[in-house]
């Protein structure tokens, strides 16, 4: 993909099989995000998103890589106005990212010992605003994420 890139890691003291599930299950999604999943993860397959009461699901929005434990990547999800209204988006940023060609997010996992390195790689349409946007977003996420899995409590929202 042509375009922009977000790129984060970060080491937490989890396991790789713990690190996915957080990835995957709704329920820990739910806790440390705000946002739960509903699907198989078999490649190819649909992923419903689940945020603020807002549920997206498209045809284009699927699981692009599926390896337990070690890789996951699927495309980003599908700006509703739904959405927006539930996340406290205007109209006018809604429709822009709408516009952009459709992101995609890997997140890569190393066992390093007692630890995971995780690295996320977001790409992003380089003539749109949704980069900026979500990557200001994926830091605290992702913060929240290895708090959780450290310490069994997500960081507090603000």
């Amino acid at each position: 993909m042509d375009g922009t890139t977000f790129l984060y890691t970060t080491c937490i003291r989890t396991t790789p099989e713990r690190l996915w599930q957080a990835l995957t299950e709704p329920a820990l999604t739910d806790r440390y995000w705000g946002v739960s999943f509903e699907s198989d993860w078999v490649k190819g397959s649909s992923l419903v998103w689940r945020q603020g009461g807002a549920t997206m699901a498209d045809a284009e929005q699927v699981v692009l890589v599926c390896e337990p434990f070690r890789r996951l990547a699927y495309t980003w999800h599908t700006f509703t106005k739904e959405w927006a209204r539930a996340v406290g988006i205007g109209e006018e940023v809604r429709s822009r990212i709408a516009a952009e060609r459709r992101s995609a997010v890997t997140f890569d996992m190393e066992p390093e010992g007692e630890i995971v390195k995780l690295t996320v790689t977001h790409e992003f349409d380089s003539d749109g605003i949704l980069h900026g946007m979500c990557s200001q977003g994926w830091p605290p996420i992702l913060s929240s994420l290895k708090t959780l899995l450290e310490t069994g409590e997500p960081l507090p929202t603000a």
